[in-house]
């Protein structure tokens, strides 16, 4: 046999006159002893050739797949078990606190995501499901920086565009050499003092009052030298987009949520006419938990705060950022997103992630953590009722985020405690 072929030599009868061969017997005998010479030296030639076309041997299939499923199976396991655990962890902690409820979803990259419920959206209402919408209140900003990232990409917008020629009518720069562009906005570094006249969004001054007082203050330092967190300066690209007979809401839509197939939505409206949302809380005392109303305030400035999502909106928005949608979110916005731009040294105190951060810097709309050796891109959101955190590790492959109606602390400790056992467990 060779090479799958089955051939078979049998050797010919011969006939014989009483025991004694004839001439005719001998010469056939002869013929036949040629044909089968030949014939094995045909085979031997075959056998060389092949021989020599696969000189290696292959080991078998089945083998190796095998064993690459059995690793493959193990890891889903281990993955899963202590991703199981933790959020089990959450839950009791939520319960011990009376958290009213949230939403967790943890993706691995290519893997099926991991989501947790817990509560209900107030006190005798529905259960927190995957479609229930939350506030992201400054998560917000993630979707603003990847929005920007496209339309600069597309030739729409640039990160090197000065407020000037977006909103001329807005005069905030102070240095007629360093004038302020779209990515000191989006990275926090335009130089005002932090949280500039949030006090006047709270207030619920017009947003172009806002933007004109803003523009009275004197600046702590030059543009893009150093980290001023800020609301009421994103109201300038809500205003150019209506300049442009359109909106920021019109653009995100357009731009991510409908070719993401997102069901995340923008304004107080949008919040409350969705089938389930959950209702805001607000601390009275230790643990106890009070309903209060959804304001305006932020959602004026939607680019800073304004955006409502589900958690399975969340997962979405984390296979975006993992890179599971190329055609809408690719590696190059993310690289510029996520480059340190500005250093962020009180981040370092950050009560259960001060133990692990090494560095900590804002990008352009994420905060960009060295911890514990591991890049992580991270924002939080916190407006009044509501707390929320998303997170992701290219490096992992894995990402988290958490959706609460109550202004919980606890979100802190437990997204914290997350990427501790993310990278204890890394495959």
């Amino acid at each position: 046999m060779v090479f799958g072929t089955n051939i078979s030599f049998e050797r010919p009868s011969i006939a014989t006159n009483r025991g004694r061969f004839s001439y005719s017997s001998i010469m056939n005998i002869k013929i036949i002893n040629k044909i089968i010479v030949r014939l094995i030296a045909s085979a031997a030639f075959i056998a060389s050739i092949a021989c020599n076309s696969y000189a290696q041997p292959i080991a078998p299939a089945a083998t190796v797949d095998a064993s690459i499923t059995t690793r493959t199976a193990q890891t889903t396991t281990n993955q899963t078990q202590w991703i199981d655990q933790y959020t089990n962890k959450v839950a009791r902690e939520a319960n011990k606190f009376n958290i009213p409820g949230f939403a967790l979803v943890v993706v691995r990259k290519g893997q099926p995501a991991e989501f947790r419920y817990y509560g209900v959206t107030e006190k005798n209402g529905t259960a927190i499901n995957k479609e229930t919408q939350f506030r992201l209140a400054s998560v917000s900003k993630t979707f603003t920086a990847t929005l920007v990232a496209k339309q600069s990409k597309q030739n729409l917008l640039n990160w090197q565009t000065p407020l000037a020629s977006l909103t001329p009518q807005f005069k905030l720069d102070n240095y007629k050499t360093k004038p302020i562009l779209l990515r000191h906005v989006i990275g926090q570094s335009a130089g005002f003092m932090p949280n500039a006249y949030d006090n006047l969004i709270e207030a619920n001054y017009k947003r172009t009052r806002v933007l004109n007082e803003l523009g009275k203050l004197d600046s702590i330092c030059e543009p893009g030298y150093c980290y001023t967190y800020q609301n009421a300066i994103f109201g300038v690209l809500e205003e150019y987009y209506v300049q442009q007979n359109s909106s920021y809401s019109e653009q995100l839509s357009t731009q991510l949520f409908t070719p993401l197939k997102m069901n995340a939505s923008v304004g107080r409206a949008a919040l409350e006419g969705a089938q389930q949302w959950a209702k805001p809380h607000a601390a009275i005392a230790r643990n106890k938990w009070r309903k209060v109303r959804v304001k305006d305030d932020y959602y004026k400035y939607a680019p800073a705060a304004g955006i409502n999502a589900s958690i399975g909106d969340m997962e979405i928005w984390l296979r975006a950022m993992l890179l599971e949608y190329p055609d809408v979110v690719n590696a190059d916005m993310i690289e510029q997103m996520t480059q340190p731009r500005v250093q962020t040294r009180n981040e370092l105190r950050r009560r259960e992630w001060r133990k692990h951060l090494r560095t900590a810097h804002y990008g352009l709309g994420w905060r960009v953590y060295d911890f514990a050796g591991i890049k992580l891109n991270y924002h939080g959101g916190w407006v009044q009722g509501y707390r929320a955190d998303v997170a992701f590790s290219p490096s992992l492959d894995i990402g988290i985020a958490i959706l609460m109606n109550a202004e919980s602390n606890l979100i802190n400790t437990v997204s914290a405690q997350f990427w501790e056992q993310a990278i204890k467990n890394k495959p």
